[in-house]
């Protein structure tokens, strides 16, 4: 057995290098220090064990708290190879009897238990047996009651440290305050030198905030984009999940409901089915997701605000683990709000505290519409994001907000504040400028300041806005626990100065901020038509298995191959997560229609330098071209796509672009000598008659094509410029087909 690292990270796992701090981990494993690694959802936690344990010569222990993640580990693990065996209580007695034997013997690698099952006479007994050389403690911020999952059972967990001194210890999280990064570490008695935080940042993903207000027809309008792939839809209520699965379906979405109100065998069936993409969009609540390993989710939509910025993040992360673009939106409305206070006020103390302080972290991200959404998130974990825009949120694509006029409101505002005697939250306070004739605004006589009132012309929402707003530029403060609203020494500098304000203001019309705010999700650039068949051999051979589909290979294995082309087995090797193993299991299988599609369709195999990375967000060096012809852009796979059966629309829509721009591209690619196949729909686009088009076709040959005015002028204006756009790419079909 390969002990180097490196060797193992190719040989095994198909990968050609690592990921950021990856192999410092592993290192410091392997000298044999408690370590504890903080990398993001996505980047690579596991193989900072799993290399490890093919390294040292005893047993690997992994502590992960849900079984579904367990399962998905063990398959993932047989498949490269590599000797791997769970033990909870979904086993039959007798599956059970034998993992425990096979780990006596010494046959496997890594065993994986959870907490529960770890801190029993059984377990201690099999493991007093054997050479435990490294306990994996997954999802550790399950640790700290600081966490956003804590879970008492896991701080049972030094106890087994102290059993088995001589074991190295890994905690690993993907989300983790410093707060919650030192609670792990005392808890579990780690020095603190041995700690190790990558980059929160997962640029691959989108991140929109948008105001809910139809929010089926929204959501709709969202799915529409992501046809055929996998992604998840948070609520907040399991009524809501219920309400909308039963919806999405009714309206031909393949979707299914996921909430602890149901019984454990449909909830298992559910979350299985979509494991194994015979279901694409699973609708939740939060009790789906943690340890789900499922690498193609392509978008998660948050039809509600979440509670805290640490659960939001940690639900997002579930999207795109495989490094390819997917898109976060989460739906907002200023009534969330209120429905997590009330939940908020059940609690007591330091609980209260807690929830309340995770509350006003997730409505200022919310509502803020002017700076980039990944700097709250990250400063949230104590993270410094350096870049002024990250070019992939809502608001970095945006066009700036037009800043208003908003001083006469805004001294209404905080006028009120002011004559409530600062005692009262933006809920009251709105009310009074409202007019509101509620018993308690007339107990406390608040009907007689003079600030009662003046604000009917404004709506609740509106005010509200505003009082956020002034929160953020440092005009109002609020006390935590009751939501108090006081002025700061801005704000009286500002009422007695009478000093400009300028903001935004909510239309009274549309009440909303956020229209479309800019380019969204981004497809990488590959030959669709390949990995839709790609991807259909990979469902059949995964369904024999009885494997999810992503054990075989991911989707971005099967994108890197419907980009490069291999086309023979040492090729094929060099395609991200193609091992060894794998590729004698599978490549003869994948290699076969790649080749095939290749020869039908003339296209040759795209080099790149053993060490340069795939480059899957934006476009490749390289893209796939006809045999003998160069090319660098998008017009290539455009051609190559509608070559192999892509209507027109379906380009449109998955390049989001208009008509126009797709017979620009299909223009270019015929105009680069690649051969088009003509479809229908392009004779559909235009209603010239036969007789005037053979006209119009002698005038490109006279005039060339490189122009459409002087086709138009030699026309006199008889035909359109759209109709000529069509013609003169049906004009040159037909004429590179002649030669």
């Amino acid at each position: 057995m390969k002990t180097e690292p490196a060797s193992i990270l190719k040989d095994t796992f198909g990968y050609n290098s690592f990921r950021p701090l990856q192999q410092e981990v592993i290192n410091n494993v392997l000298a044999r220090r408690d370590t504890l690694a903080v990398l993001p959802t996505g980047g690579g936690k596991s193989l900072c064990y799993q290399i490890p344990a093919l390294i040292q010569t005893g047993l690997t222990v992994v502590v992960s708290p849900l079984i579904a993640l367990m399962k998905d580990q063990v398959e993932q693990l047989r498949a490269a190879g590599v000797p791997a065996v769970v033990l909870n209580s979904t086993l039959s007695a007798e599956a059970y009897a034998a993992n425990m034997e096979y780990v006596r013997r010494g046959q496997v690698k890594l065993l994986f238990v959870a907490p529960e099952t770890l801190l029993t006479p059984r377990l201690f007994s099999l493991l007093d047996s054997v050479q435990v050389d490294l306990i994996t403690i997954d999802e550790a911020h399950c640790i700290s009651e600081w966490g956003h999952d804590f879970r008492p059972e896991y701080r049972q967990l030094v106890d087994v440290r102290r059993r088995y001194p001589k074991a190295v210890c890994l905690a690993l999280t993907a989300t983790a305050t410093p707060r919650v990064r030192q609670d792990i570490k005392s808890s579990l008695g780690f020095a603190g030198s041995n700690e190790f935080v990558a980059s929160f940042n997962r640029p691959n993903l989108y991140i929109e905030v948008a105001p809910r207000e139809d929010a089926l027809k929204q959501t709709e309008t969202f799915l529409r984009r992501f046809k055929d792939q996998s992604g998840i839809i948070y609520c907040f209520s399991r009524r809501q999940v219920d309400d909308l699965a039963a919806y999405l379906t009714q309206k031909g979405y393949s979707a299914r409901p996921y909430h602890a109100g149901l019984n454990d065998d449909e909830r298992r069936r559910n979350q299985e089915a979509f494991i194994r993409d015979d279901v694409l969009i699973m609708v939740a609540t939060i009790a789906f997701g943690m340890g789900i390993n499922k690498p193609n989710v392509r978008f998660v939509l948050h039809y509600d605000l979440p509670k805290s910025i640490e659960g939001y993040y940690q639900e997002i992360g579930r999207a795109g683990r495989d490094g390819l673009p997917a898109h976060c939106l989460l739906l907002y409305h200023y009534s969330d709000a209120a429905k997590l206070r009330y939940f908020v006020d059940q609690k007591e103390g330091r609980e209260r505290q807690v929830a309340m302080q995770h509350l006003e972290d997730i409505l200022r991200y919310a509502e803020d519409t002017a700076n980039c959404r990944r700097k709250p998130l990250l400063t949230y974990f104590g993270e410094s994001y350096r870049e002024d825009k990250c070019k992939n949120c809502d608001n970095c694509v945006a066009t700036p907000p037009m800043l208003v006029n908003i001083t006469i409101p805004a001294q209404k505002f905080m006028s009120c504040v002011k004559r409530t005697d600062e005692r009262f939250g933006a809920t009251y306070v709105i009310d009074v400028l409202r007019g509101s004739k509620a018993e308690k605004i007339i107990n406390n006589g608040h009907d007689r300041v003079s600030t009662y009132g003046i604000g009917a012309d404004m709506s609740k929402k509106q005010w509200m806005f505003l009082a956020r707003q002034l929160a953020r530029m440092g005009f109002l403060k609020q006390e935590d626990e009751f939501h108090t609203l006081s002025l700061t020494d801005k704000a009286m500098t500002a009422l007695r100065q009478r000093s400009t304000i300028m903001g935004q203001m909510l239309s009274p019309l549309e009440e909303t901020t956020a229209e479309s705010r800019g380019e969204k999700y981004r497809e990488p650039l590959y030959n669709h038509a390949l990995f839709a068949i790609l991807r259909q051999k990979r469902k059949s051979l995964a369904d024999e298995a009885g494997l999810p589909p992503y054990v075989i290979f991911s989707d971005k294995t099967l994108v890197e191959m419907a980009t490069y082309y291999p086309q023979s087995p040492q090729s094929l090797l060099n395609i991200s997560g193609v091992g060894q193993v794998k590729a004698r299991q599978y490549g003869e299988v994948f290699l076969e229609i790649i080749v095939s599609f290749c020869r039908k369709h003339d296209l040759e195999e795209n080099k790149r330098r053993e060490e340069e990375p795939v480059k899957i967000q934006s476009e490749p060096e390289r893209p796939a071209t006809r045999k003998g012809k160069g090319g660098s852009n998008r017009f290539v796979l455009v051609g190559q796509a509608y070559n192999a059966g892509d209507s027109l629309e379906t380009l449109m829509q998955r390049y989001d672009v208009t008509l126009n721009t797709i017979l620009d591209h299909l223009t270019r690619y015929v105009l680069n000598g690649n051969v088009l196949r003509q479809g229908k729909d392009l004779n559909l686009l235009t209603a010239v008659a036969p007789a005037e088009r053979a006209e119009v076709f002698k005038v490109f040959e006279r005039e060339g094509c490189s122009y459409l005015k002087p086709v138009f002028d030699a026309l006199h204006g008889r035909v359109d410029y759209e109709d000529l756009k069509v013609l003169r790419l049906l004009y040159l079909v037909s004429t590179v087909q002649k030669s």
